[in-house]
């Protein structure tokens, strides 16, 4: 059974009179983490832009107002999310429409946080309903320093386990003028991370270095005459042999990346790992045994790890060699059966586990939303 509340009291009204789990969605897009058995309550009935002022560069939104109404707003003021959250529906085999409250729960980022930072670091604010069923609220329409407990931060990649967003302010950003990618051929996974590294490590301003399909890829935005300069000096410096692509061509690249789409309709699971940049290749490398492919990100920070169909999805092949090298890994894409036995997020150390059951029956003391999710 589906409920879809319209406001934020009908919202604390349901959950206020649950007797069971609740399995919290935005529009179904993100199909992650353990299943949840539990009555299905979305936030698509809270939808609507309450608040847009592109002068302050602020917008306001109730949390199932979907991704693309709020980019096309943005649009015609010029306007964007900087953060590029992603659209995984291509590689879940997921419908739906992807809402902004789905966006700041998971934290979804794509390649230009490796420069500007994740969703968390352009939420101003949120709204929310509890496990208790108490409207909480912090921040607000600019940044400013609260007390207590930061709950911009808690809600941003606390997949609904705290409470349901109501509401989210976010800071926005103009367009750039322009955006050219250079673009290598022939490198190794490790000459292409050296490479992404002498980058990011320039003065050039590079919003997105990643390594995928065979390809290296380096970012440039801004005005038009800065982005020819930078590019140029990449070119005949760290980056000798690149070739410069513009305009649409070069947009494409990255939402290609952003959205993992080289790992789209085939077999097989998704991990995302977080690593030491010099470690990725490495690690790639001591997996031969899953057959892996890998995409690197964030000048390989970030390993999207495709993996040949495992029991356990490679799981304690993955865990293992990571382990040795320190980072996460989160278990993207793998069949229900699996992500119900195979810890989908990366297992905390005793304190941190021991903050966030904590965190946990503070803001949920019944336990009944999205229990389980990520885990114990």
């Amino acid at each position: 059974m589906r409920k879809t509340p319209t406001s934020e009291e009908d919202l604390s009204d349901l959950i206020q009179s649950a007797t069971g789990p609740i399995r919290i969605v935005g529009g179904g897009t993100r199909d992650i983490g353990a299943p949840v058995d539990g009555t299905l309550v979305s936030t698509a009935g809270l939808s609507g832009v309450t608040l847009y002022e592109p002068g302050a560069l602020t917008l306001v939104a109730q949390s199932g107002t979907p991704l693309a109404e709020i980019d096309a707003l943005l649009a015609k003021e010029g306007q964007r999310l900087a953060f590029e959250p992603s659209d995984l529906r291509g590689l879940l085999g997921t419908e739906g429409v992807s809402t902004i409250g789905g966006v700041v729960a998971t934290n979804a980022s794509g390649p230009r946080r490796v420069q500007v930072g994740a969703a968390r670091d352009f939420c101003l604010g949120v709204r929310f309903v509890d496990g208790a069923g108490r409207v909480l609220k912090n921040g607000g329409r600019v940044m400013k320093n609260v007390t207590g407990y930061d709950l911009v931060k808690l809600m941003a990649g606390s997949w609904g386990t705290l409470g349901v967003m109501t509401e989210a302010s976010l800071k926005v950003m103009a367009i750039p003028e322009t955006e050219t990618t250079l673009v290598g051929e022939g490198q190794t996974a490790a000459q292409a991370v050296e490479s992404l590294s002498a980058a990011l490590g320039s003065p050039f301003d590079v919003t997105g270095a990643a390594f995928s399909e065979g390809k290296t890829f380096v970012r440039i935005e801004g005005l038009e005459a800065s982005v020819a300069y930078r590019a140029a000096e990449l070119a005949k410096g760290v980056l000798a042999g690149f070739q410069p692509v513009s305009g649409v061509a070069s947009s494409d690249i990255w939402a290609r990346i952003r959205d993992v789409s080289a790992f789209a309709g085939r077999d097989g699971a998704v991990w995302r790992l977080s690593v030491k940049p010099s470690d990725g290749p490495r690690l790639v490398a001591a997996l031969d045994d899953l057959s892996p492919e890998a995409i690197y990100d964030w000048g390989g920070g970030l390993v999207w790890l495709h993996v040949a169909d495992q029991t356990d999805a490679g799981a304690a092949r993955v865990r293992a060699e990571l382990s040795k090298l320190g980072g996460h890994a989160t278990l993207v894409r793998a069949p229900a059966d699996v992500r119900a036995t195979v810890p989908v997020f990366q297992p905390e150390s005793t304190p941190i586990a021991a903050l966030t059951k904590g965190l946990r029956q503070k803001f949920d003391p019944r336990g009944i939303l999205n229990p389980g999710l990520m885990g114990a």
